[in-house]
């Protein structure tokens, strides 16, 4: 038999000893039991061979319906092997659309190195590095970017977007200060994004500008040291900028960067085996110490000519990046066959370091944009108000380009993503392989176009 005033009493004595809290949680989630059960039992249930319901019901379409001018509609297709000529819908061109910069995607040995490793690994682990993802070949490019970079440590991506969007957010937290310039590429975008710090944006390539935004923020500072005492700072650039083709005035970064206490992050995906009489990048061109640069990344997507990329720095700075780098962590790893191609890329390096020169001669035969850039950018010489008509003109160009035999294309934004979207233009890309004839043939082909399209529109 049940004792209920005993029951009573426990539950009378259960209540003087809980808080208010715990009363009024208890009493929450007897509600919570309360309404499930009552819910549960008067929720009208379908029945289950309605089969009017099942009339009436129309399932989404897996693939949208797409509009007649969407841009996939009008990609071009590229038949055979991509080097300093390419087929594009049938018509040979003169390439100046692809980042080979060294023309290495048509080296055999390089070829027959990958297909070598192919043979021996197969196409790839499909793990992360850390889970069973490593093969020797990933040791060995990592070995060997350390020593040709002269620095002690470097570490592999499997992407080279993944490479600079995973450093940055690896370092920098809430709370932090960077200070980057404002045409930095979607991946350094993505990555201070990721970081969650607070980001100041100085003119492009303006150091008086960022110099103003230093002075500020140690201004700041001094009227609260105790939280400047505990805000990190770092100052982010590209050796040369994706989105302009310019060369960043690295000396006074350095200079900055000391004055001011900041750590430096170097993006030197287009300036790795183009600037510096080894191919090492701006640092090595400036001759600035490696010191003075916290963290070098770099894409092996360009001069390499293969898939991928690096970071490299002190030990400390590297293996941290193991632990902490996104896209190193959980990406698959980069597949041994490309891996193989990046190590004859370095083999290349500093076998014939006359391909550098060779490539910046090149550069300066086109005298539009910074004579050492293997990118330049071409506008249109009168700015229309509307972004989206001057890029159709320039799409336009483009497209006629290559049915006159040049490969160009109107580089390509997400214009409502970016930070600041770059103006539009058409985004040339120099080969080593190309020469003087078919340079001055592209430019030919290039005005004529270009005043074509441009007449016709008015």
């Amino acid at each position: 038999m049940v004792n209920t005033p005993y029951i009573i009493n426990e539950i009378y004595d259960i209540l003087q000893k809980s808080t208010p809290f715990e009363l009024t949680l208890e009493a929450l989630l007897a509600l919570g039991v309360i309404w499930i059960v009552f819910y549960k039992r008067t929720m009208k249930k379908l029945p289950p061979n309605d089969e009017d319901v099942l009339a009436r019901w129309t399932p989404e379409p897996l693939v949208a319906e797409v509009p007649d001018d969407h841009p996939a509609l009008k990609t071009k297709i590229v038949y055979g092997p991509v080097g300093k000529m390419v087929n594009v819908d049938g018509n040979e061109c003169i390439n100046m659309a692809t980042h080979n910069y060294l023309g290495l995607a048509e080296d055999e040995d390089i070829k027959q190195a990958a297909v070598k490793s192919l043979r021996k690994y197969g196409v790839g682990s499909c793990g992360p590095r850390g889970f069973y993802g490593t093969v020797d070949v990933h040791l060995e490019l990592e070995e060997r970017l350390a020593k040709f970079m002269q620095v002690e440590e470097a570490v592999v991506y499997s992407y080279a977007f993944s490479t600079i969007a995973s450093a940055i957010p690896a370092y920098a937290k809430r709370g932090d200060l960077v200070f980057v310039d404002e045409c930095v590429n979607f991946a350094i975008q993505k990555g201070l994004d990721a970081s969650r710090s607070k980001i100041f944006y100085y003119k492009h390539n303006d150091m008086d500008d960022l110099e103003r935004l230093l002075q500020k923020q140690d201004a700041d500072d001094r009227r609260n040291p105790a939280k400047a005492k505990k805000t990190r700072r770092f100052l982010v650039a590209e050796a040369i900028y994706m989105n302009t083709g310019e060369v960043c005035p690295l000396p006074r970064l350095v200079e900055l960067r000391a004055r001011y206490k900041l750590r430096l992050f170097l993006d030197e995906s287009l300036s790795f085996g183009v600037l510096g009489a080894s191919g090492r990048g701006l640092i090595e061109h400036c001759n600035v110490d490696k010191a003075e640069v916290d963290l070098v990344s770099a894409g092996l997507e360009w001069s390499a000519a293969t898939i991928g990329g690096f970071c490299a720095g002190s030990s400390f700075i590297v293996e941290h990046q193991r632990l902490s780098g996104l896209g190193y962590c959980f990406s698959a790893s980069l597949p041994p066959l490309l891996t193989q191609a990046a190590i004859s890329a370095l083999d290349r390096f500093e076998s014939d370091a006359r391909i550098f020169e060779e490539l910046r001669e090149r550069c300066r035969m086109i005298s539009e944009g910074d004579p050492l850039s293997p990118v330049k950018h071409l506008y249109l010489k009168h700015k229309h108000e509307c972004w989206a008509h001057e890029k159709m003109l320039l799409d336009e160009i483009s497209s006629e380009c290559i049915d006159n035999g040049l490969a160009v294309v109107a580089a390509e934004y997400l214009e409502k993503m970016e930070k600041q979207c770059p103006r539009p233009s058409i985004r040339l890309t120099v080969n080593r392989l190309l020469t003087e004839r078919e340079i001055n043939d592209a430019f030919r082909i290039l005005e004529h176009v270009s005043e074509k399209v441009l007449a016709s529109a008015g």
